[in-house]
This record gives C-alpha cells, sequence and structure tokens, in this order.
C-alpha cells in the first residue's frame, strides 16, 4: 500500500523554500512584550522552605539557652549579617534590648530582619506573617533565622566582617564609590 519512505517532494513538502529564509539580525522576532513576558517568567523563582522548622529549637541547644535568657545578643548576630556589617553587632542588641524592656516588645525591632531573611533566600513565609511569628513566639523566630544563616555558610560568632575575611582569605574586597551625576563647572 504505501510505502515506508516517502518520495524526495513529500518529504521537503513542509519545508519553506530556501530564499524564505529570515535573515538573523540578533533582535527577537517575537513581539517584545512576549520577550519581557518570557524573560520575567524565567526570573521567577518559587519560595523554597526554611532549612528547620520554627520549633527545631533544640537541634542547637547553646544557641536555645542564649536565645531564652539573651536574646539581644541572638538578635544583634542575626542583624549583623544581614545588614552586611552596616551596624555593629552591639549597637543592634542595644536598641532590642531598649524596646524589649522599655515597651516589652523587641518583635517591632526583630522581625523586619526576618523579611529581610525571605527576601535575600527567597524563603516561605511560613507558618504566617513574620511579625506575627515574632510577636507570638519570639524566641522561636530568633532561633530559626540564626539556624538557617548557620545553614547558608555564615560562622555567627564571627559577624559579617568576620566572615567576609574568612571566605576572601583575609583580604577584603572594597569597591570605588559609585558617582552619579555629571561634571559641572
Amino acid at each position: 500500500m504505501y510505502s515506508s519512505n516517502p518520495s524526495s517532494t513529500e518529504q521537503y513538502s513542509h519545508a519553506p523554500p530556501p530564499f524564505a529564509q529570515a535573515t538573523v539580525t540578533g533582535v527577537p522576532m517575537n513581539s517584545t512584550s512576549q520577550y519581557h513576558e518570557n524573560s520575567q517568567q524565567a526570573s521567577f523563582q518559587a519560595p523554597v522552605p526554611w532549612s528547620s522548622g520554627l520549633y527545631d529549637c533544640c537541634h542547637d541547644v547553646s544557641n536555645c539557652c542564649l536565645t531564652c535568657w539573651c536574646p539581644c545578643i541572638t538578635f544583634g548576630r542575626i542583624a549583623d549579617i544581614v545588614d552586611k556589617g552596616s551596624k555593629s553587632t552591639g549597637f543592634s542588641e542595644v536598641v532590642y534590648a531598649l524596646i524589649a524592656n522599655l515597651i516589652g516588645c523587641g518583635c517591632l525591632y526583630s522581625y523586619p530582619y526576618r523579611t529581610k531573611i525571605r527576601q535575600q533566600y527567597m524563603l516561605e513565609e511560613r507558618p504566617c506573617g513574620d511579625c506575627l511569628v515574632h510577636f507570638c513566639c519570639e524566641p522561636c523566630a530568633l532561633c530559626q533565622e540564626y539556624r538557617e544563616l548557620e545553614a547558608r555558610g555564615f560562622d555567627m560568632t564571627i559577624g559579617w566582617k568576620g566572615n567576609v575575611e574568612q571566605r576572601t582569605g583575609g583580604v577584603m574586597a572594597t569597591t570605588a564609590p559609585v558617582f552619579q551625576g555629571s561634571m559641572n563647572r
């Protein structure tokens, strides 16, 4: 009946003629809106789970005890890493201790750091909003954030600058300041 080998005219009947090939310009031929939609879809990444649970405090007993008796130290270490050394550990510790002791609600100062960690590492907002997690379970939230940063390779005891020096072999990388504007006379 039918041959398994199509004739040469049947085989190439779907191909465009050689003169109808598009020229390559380096610019995508589809519309720019489709191009931007595709690039945005490619850059979107679904949130990932935390490396440990909110109530896994006892996985690191020393940090659990430190956070239970003096949460300002744990928070200061977290803030130093999250702020990339822009504020000293001591400054963050004192501000946290003042807010916690004067107002009784250190979570007002600490919950934005949970948000920063989540955004920086694309973490899920679980089990509820960051403010509510810190308000209801401040010590557990601080322990979880501390463990997360440790799981990401930070040595929390040496701070941001110590981690940078450790990773760069003792050489602190500096960059030139960014100048915005034009030259004026």
